[in-house]
């Protein structure tokens, strides 16, 4: 017998299971929400060469993007290196675990 459809059967029903999550927008965690009631709250992380990220922290997940001036370039050297500043935490009842 051919394990030919078998493997082809058992393939489909992987990749079945690979469901496409389309809307990026959407927080999936355990207090789901919109994304964007996150962006009133943004806390600036400052990493190693001192150039700035917008860091939101929601609890168990995290977003962060670079802080970029108003021609595109990243905001550096405005703050001191490893800091965080601003809120942290905020817009989530879940407790952070770190």
């Amino acid at each position: 017998m051919s394990k030919t459809p078998f493997l082809i059967l058992a393939g489909v029903l992987a990749l079945s299971a690979c469901g496409v999550k389309t809307d990026q927008s959407v927080d999936r965690g355990f207090d789901a929400k919109n994304l964007e009631n996150l962006t009133k709250t943004p806390g600036i992380w400052v990493d190693g060469d001192g150039c700035e990220h917008w860091a939101i922290d929601d609890g168990i997940e995290g977003y962060q993007m670079n802080r970029l001036d108003r021609y595109g370039k990243p905001v550096c050297g405005l703050l001191p290196p490893f800091t965080l500043h601003g809120p942290d935490g905020v817009g989530s009842p879940v407790p952070d675990p770190i």
